[in-house]
């Protein structure tokens, strides 16, 4: 790749990655789930699965122990998490996501879905599908950082 290429890069895909989390973020307050950022989605993944101790959650956003705590609070206040004991530890918590914080994820995968579709229009299926294997191959190597 020559070098105004190479330059040009970084800015279309950080560009296109800030469309995106834009995209869903809207995908999502038009859900019915406008009292969220897209931190909040960035924390939801961590949690989806089975849950995630505030240390836990901290180290996956990137952020302090007291940052991930403001949030979980946040959260908790409008019924997306809630706190239940820590199955291995006694002294920890586990933060889950209630039925609503379920729905929300769910809304996001719409959204998200939503958002690609003009990718598909505008690229085919075959390009897409090459363009999500070489993005694979590429493979973030770190924590996505949440738009705050």
């Amino acid at each position: 790749m020559d070098e105004p290429a190479a330059r040009a890069l970084p800015p279309l895909v950080l560009g296109l990655a800030a469309d995106l989390v834009r995209s869903i973020d809207d995908g999502v307050r038009a859900r019915g789930f406008d009292d969220l950022r897209p931190a909040h989605g960035f924390a939801f993944v961590r949690l989806a699965p089975d849950g995630a101790t505030v240390g836990e959650l901290a180290e996956h956003l990137g952020v302090t122990k007291q940052a991930a705590s403001q949030m979980v609070e946040e959260l908790v206040r409008k019924g997306y998490v809630e706190r239940h004991p820590h199955p291995a530890d006694a002294r920890a918590r586990l933060v889950v996501l209630t039925e609503r914080g379920r729905a929300c994820t769910r809304a996001a995968d719409e959204a998200a879905a939503d958002a690609v579709r003009p990718w598909r229009e505008t690229l085919g299926e075959q390009r897409l599908h090459r363009l999500t294997a070489d993005l694979a191959a590429l493979g973030p190597s770190g924590r996505i950082r949440p738009v705050w």
